[in-house]
């Protein structure tokens, strides 16, 4: 990844303002997990439709290419959260373990930097009906090994997730994952 884990932290909570509730719900030196929740004005089939091509959404700075266009995700257990890369190349960012539709979705494997640490992690997006739409919440839980411990990852990471669904947010309601440029 091109862009530095406290840059990430920082930048995202720039941009993100109170538009979701994100939080570190607990941290050791072996894990943590992270939860972000907003609220989508859609129905939770439109919502879906969307989680499920990050192309669409996902930051194309928190890539390996450079390029979210390299993002798929293939919504079946077995799948591949994937992404392509120059020259044939590829990375698995995660493998999908459970779907149920216009529900829940969970993902496993350790995101981006993470991915040179002896970690492994458990990302779930969980879509439930409220007032004119549904609670978006994503949940990831990190737990392993690193030289130097986990305890400096949480915030960086929580920043990155709540940026991504942010945008996701934004790309269900307005048709533009990018926020309006003032």
């Amino acid at each position: 990844m091109r862009v530095q884990a406290c840059v990430w932290a920082a930048t995202a909570l720039m941009m993100f303002g109170g538009a979701a509730a994100a939080e570190v719900v607990d941290s050791g030196p072996g894990g943590f997990t992270v939860r972000t929740t907003v609220h989508v004005a859609a129905p939770a089939d439109k919502v879906y439709a969307a989680l499920v091509q990050p192309a669409r959404w996902w930051n194309s700075e928190h890539t390996f290419s450079g390029d979210a266009r390299n993002l798929s995700l293939d919504a079946q257990p077995g799948g591949c959260f994937c992404e392509a890369l120059k020259n044939g190349g590829g990375v698995r960012h995660q493998t999908v373990v459970y779907v149920d539709p216009g529900r829940v979705l969970r993902l496993r494997g350790p995101l981006g930097p993470l991915q040179g640490l002896a970690v492994d992690g458990a990302l779930t997006f969980a879509l439930k009906p409220a007032g004119d739409g549904v609670d978006l919440q994503e949940t990831y839980a990190v737990a392993g090994y690193a030289k130097d411990g986990l305890a400096a990852w949480p915030a960086p990471v929580d920043g990155v997730l709540a940026e991504q669904l942010g945008r996701l947010k934004r790309l269900v309601e307005t048709g533009r994952p990018d926020e309006a440029k003032k």
